[in-house]
């Protein structure tokens, strides 16, 4: 099959002009193409009179395909179509239960823990999943609880529980990773298998939104249980049994050994899973304690901004605002400050809603949501400002390394300060764009109604003595307000909302790890996902889970046939 990328057609085009303009684009005659497939559709909006829809398309012809490719050998847009099927790099043998050899553990649920458990599972090596919350529709209850009651639980939240925090995001199903190996595909296609629309497959940003995302994540679990995977909700994991020494001789490696739980159960295991989301800061902690290796990384904070979808759909499409294939418009906006700092949207959530995000009681976190229909009157985004380890570093010195654990204080101050600043209750402090630009306390709401449930309490977020983030944070982010209208008219209008405080944007610090995946120091663990620092999303924490699933099994299964290493 050949592959043609950056076909353009007119936004309204009939279904049968694109096999017309593949037929045109090769040079054959139409009879000459028997079928094709959309690979990925996207549009250009520069010209918001004339929005066109880009094209990626896979095609099979009637003559000889090597012939056309020849006469496009000097054309990068006429290409062979790549291979983009999964093939597993490793199969457990038929008996492998019947080895009982200790079975790999993943810790946690969310994108990362459930592609590294399915991948497992496919591999015959039949994972336990750990999961510190509860499963998916009882978590959704629970966070509902918090929303509309303000009654946290603090095991069973945005942060904890069945499908992670992607599970209440938009749902973007998107990333700029680097994907030699399709693996990003390989996500999309489980995701299909379990329930998820087809057009994810093929639209240049698909999401798949909150509702939907629930049924699909309970068919992939099914789909792990029904090939001898296990998973376990409730289980939060305490501390780690770590073998000290090493068969090499080196003193500085230990061996992972199991897991105990909040129980007081100890489950044994040579190969874990580390796919803890970017929240569980006792988890850290505890492995800080056990002297696992781990280093302070940037992250940024800021507020939720919220605007009249509206106005953005306008802004972005003019006069095709409201098309369907448009759907509800999104952007993506950077300004580097005079100060130095940069400011930039963050998980910009169209249609959608300003969420409670915390785990932890009374403090006050921040986060963005749509569904899949993407129909709420108000768009959301983060306006985040980059910090540095030496930002937030908690010892007063000015030079040599930071703990990792200072981040997490850092962000357990301002969460804590909001709490303070909404009131109590859970609810965020709150104000308008144009009192904020201009240093004044917002006293009523305008034409713009927050989204975020428990409620939003009017104040001025940059008070001095009781701001709401870092003085460098609020200069930042108050002089990048005008500067993204430029790009977004009507995006600093008077009425528009900000919401604190947007303190969880990644992870505070990174659990290193080597190129074969494991720990620097603990041979058989496996950082992995969001929450060690190796992802920012559901893609690339859903391929981070594969990648790692990967080694583990390969590393694994040579253990019982040195051949299974002969496909990595």
């Amino acid at each position: 099959m050949l592959r043609i990328t950056e076909l353009r057609l007119p936004l309204d085009h009939t279904a049968d002009v694109l096999p017309a303009a593949i037929a045109a684009r090769l040079g054959i005659p139409d009879d000459e193409l028997l079928g094709f497939e959309v690979f990925k559709r996207s549009y250009d909006a520069r010209r918001k009179a004339a929005v066109v829809l880009i094209y990626t398309v896979d095609c099979e012809l009637r003559g000889d395909e090597a012939a056309v490719l020849r006469r496009f050998a000097a054309d990068a847009h006429v290409r062979p179509s790549p291979d983009t099927r999964y093939r597993p790099v490793a199969q457990a043998p038929a008996d492998f239960a019947a080895l009982q050899r200790p079975r790999p553990l993943v810790v946690g649920f969310g994108p990362c823990g459930l592609l590294a458990a399915l991948i497992l599972a496919q591999m015959g090596l039949r994972p336990i999943v750990l999961e510190r919350g509860k499963e998916v529709r009882q978590r959704t209850k629970d966070t509902w609880g918090l929303w509309r009651q303000g009654v946290l639980d603090p095991e069973s939240n945005v942060q904890f529980g069945e499908g992670g925090a992607g599970t209440f995001s938009d749902g973007k199903l998107w990333s700029q990773i680097s994907d030699p190996r399709h693996l990003t595909r390989k996500v999309l296609t489980e995701f299909v298998k379990a329930g998820a629309p087809e057009e994810i497959l093929f639209v240049a940003k698909p999401h798949i939104g909150t509702f939907r995302l629930v049924s699909v994540v309970e068919k992939m679990r099914a789909g792990i249980e029904g090939m001898g995977g296990e998973v376990r909700f409730g289980q939060r994991v305490t501390d780690v049994l770590i073998e000290r020494g090493s068969s090499d001789g080196d003193a500085g490696v230990g061996h992972i050994r199991g897991v105990t739980l909040a129980s007081g159960e100890e489950l044994r295991a040579d190969h874990v899973v580390l796919a803890l989301g970017h929240s569980a800061r006792d988890s850290f902690e505890m492995l800080h304690r056990r002297g696992v290796h781990m280093e302070a990384k940037p992250f940024s904070i800021g507020f939720r901004i919220e605007h009249p979808q509206g106005l953005i759909d306008r802004a972005r499409f003019g006069s095709n605002a409201g098309h369907p294939l448009l759907g509800a418009a999104d952007y993506k906006l950077v300004h580097h400050a005079s100060n130095g700092r940069s400011v930039y949207s963050f998980c910009m959530c169209p249609g959608g809603t300003v969420v409670a995000a915390t785990s932890e009681p009374e403090r006050v976190v921040t986060n963005g949501m749509s569904q899949y229909s993407r129909n709420e009157r108000n768009a959301n985004a983060g306006i985040v400002v980059a910090v540095a380890p030496q930002d937030y570093r908690q010892d007063g010195r000015t030079e040599g390394p930071v703990s990792p654990l200072d981040g997490m204080a850092f962000q357990r101050f301002w969460e804590s300060r909001a709490y303070v600043l909404g009131g109590g209750g859970y609810r965020a402090p709150g104000q308008l764009v144009g009192d904020f630009i201009h240093g004044r306390r917002s006293t009523a709401l305008g034409s713009v109604l927050p989204s975020y449930q428990p409620g939003v309490h009017l104040t001025d977020l940059a008070e001095p003595g009781r701001g709401s983030l870092p003085d460098y944070a609020l200069a930042a982010i108050r002089e990048a307000l005008p500067a993204f209208d430029k790009q977004i008219k009507g995006f600093s209008m008077t009425d528009a909302v900000l919401t604190g405080v947007e303190t969880r944007t990644s992870s505070p610090l990174r659990v290193s790890r080597g190129r074969d995946y494991q720990s620097l120091n603990v041979r058989g663990l496996y950082p992995a996902g969001e929450g060690a620092g190796y992802a920012g999303g559901i893609m690339s924490a859903g391929v981070d889970g594969i990648e790692v699933a990967e080694a583990l099994g390969a590393q694994l299964l040579a253990g019982l046939d040195p051949r299974a290493q002969a496909t990595l």
